[in-house]
């Protein structure tokens, strides 16, 4: 597996999705019947995303050390990367409404 064009141009769109998204974009994100956006739906698809990551860096890593041919240690160490940039975003997300949370828990009504 090298990385090509094609896997650098579906990253660039990850990304700029997750962007439009954190920006409260919601263009190709799942709706709810009301016209609004599903939050639950767009969580657990980000989760799942996080998850599908994570599970294909671990792969890579095993195939790599059985010494798999078809696996470099450079798409190995790049997928580890997203896996772990991912990841970290997913935490950073989750601080965010977590903060937020508390900032509405504590408003004076």
């Amino acid at each position: 597996m090298s990385m090509n064009v094609s896997n650098v141009d579906s990253l660039l769109s990850q990304m700029r999705a997750a962007m439009a998204a954190a920006q409260g974009q919601p263009a190709q994100a799942p709706t709810a019947a009301s016209g609004g956006v599903d939050f639950a739906n767009v969580l657990k698809s980000s989760l799942d995303g996080v998850n599908q990551t994570q599970r294909q860096a671990q792969a890579m890593q095993e195939a790599f050390v059985l010494g798999d041919d078809k696996v470099s240690l450079s798409d190995t160490m790049i997928a580890m990367q997203k896996a772990s940039i991912s990841f970290q975003t997913a935490v950073q997300v989750r601080n965010k409404v977590v903060s937020a949370y508390n900032d509405i828990m504590n408003m004076q009504v």
